[in-house]
């Protein structure tokens, strides 16, 4: 391997240095090192807008070995991919097979990285280098070549939300009821999902005033970064829980659903990227296995009287899910509509249809 492949190397804020071999495209990157410890859904994975200006280090071993999908388009929406492009700024992996085989693959992975502009580096220790994100928590880091130098870059600190939210309302038109999709970021399947249920879809830009739309519900979708530079949206969700249009927030989505309540919201140490993240429900003896991708979370005990708790972590305690005593407003921290991982939890969106219909 290293003789056909440049020598590239990962460089954490800390001082450590992982050495390894570039593929995709030859780009110095820099930005917040995260992992996720799934076994697959690379591609459903590096096209999710929450992992914007994020390096994304997958724990499983072997990458690359099934390809890449086509580019197929239903109801105006990719099939295979969350977004229209890979979102994280860099890739780290152990191992990187350009030999693949499936039967819907189209190209290899280094190949779809280079035409994105994406790099990776292969043949790091990623286990090391997940040890050391778990005890230090989220660090900084940058992939170089040669001398190349470039200062390490917190993403954290600009409005993510703003760079990935569509720029103008669209709509997806499929059937007579309409839930109104304030993209933060928002996961193809999260549109899949209710145009499956025959539904017509207005996805709107993140500071959009969705009150003005007349829909049957709102789903506060996904997205990366730290909720609170959401202050538009969440002031617009704020205005809308003073109704009984039913609300869904997802991810990022319930995290800004919890600060228009009137909760906090902190940043996790490592966060939670993994598609096998137990949450239990509250009350009840029930444990789902979920597929998550966050980095921060609301604070339980800020939550005002009438909100309460619906899940929580089963490994850290963390918040998973908020829920009105009352009125039909929920949100979750995890991803009922999966891709990559489990579905288990897909039953949330009928609860939410159920909400609609009332």
């Amino acid at each position: 391997m290293g003789s056909k492949m440049q020598q590239s190397k990962l460089i954490l804020e800390d001082g450590s240095v992982f050495h390894g071999y570039s593929f995709g495209a030859k780009k110095a990157v820099a930005g917040e090192v995260v992992f996720n410890t799934g076994m697959v859904g690379y591609p459903e994975s590096l096209t999710d807008p929450s992992y914007t200006g994020q390096i994304l280090v997958l724990t499983y071993p072997l990458v690359g070995n099934y390809g890449v999908p086509s580019d197929e388009r239903e109801e105006n929406v990719l099939k295979y991919f969350e977004s229209d492009k890979i979102q994280v700024k860099g890739l780290v992996i152990a191992d990187y097979s350009d030999a693949y085989s499936h039967w819907n693959a189209k190209k290899s992975l280094s190949k779809w990285m280079r035409e994105c502009n994406v790099p990776g580096i292969c043949g790091v220790d990623t286990r090391e280098l997940t040890k050391k994100l778990r005890e230090k928590g989220t660090l900084l880091g940058k992939i170089v070549y040669d001398k190349e130098e470039i200062p390490f870059e917190d993403p954290d600190r600009r409005n993510l939300v703003a760079e990935v939210s569509v720029k103008t309302p669209c709509v997806y038109k499929k059937g007579k009821k309409k839930v109104v999709v304030v993209d933060c970021g928002t996961k193809n399947n999260i549109m899949r999902a209710f145009l499956r249920k025959n539904f017509t879809i207005i996805r709107v830009p993140w500071n959009y005033d969705f009150l003005k739309e007349k829909a049957d519900g709102v789903i506060i979708s996904n997205g990366p970064g730290d909720p609170k530079k959401c202050i538009e949206t969440t002031k617009n969700v704020r205005k809308a829980l003073s109704k009984n249009v039913p609300i869904l927030g997802i991810c990022l989505g319930s995290q800004i659903l919890g600060l228009a309540a009137g909760a906090d919201t902190y940043k996790l140490k490592y966060g939670h990227r993994s598609q096998n993240q137990p949450c239990v429900e509250v009350g009840t003896k029930r444990c789902y296995i979920t597929s998550q991708n966050h980095g921060y979370a609301i604070d339980s005990d800020t939550l005002p009287e009438d909100w309460r708790e619906w899940f929580y972590n089963n490994n850290d305690g963390t918040n998973e899910g908020i829920i009105h005593i009352s009125k039909p407003f929920f949100g979750t921290q995890f991803h009922p509509e999966a891709s990559p991982g489990p579905d288990d939890t897909e039953f949330l969106f009928d609860m939410f249809l159920r909400a609609m219909e009332q």
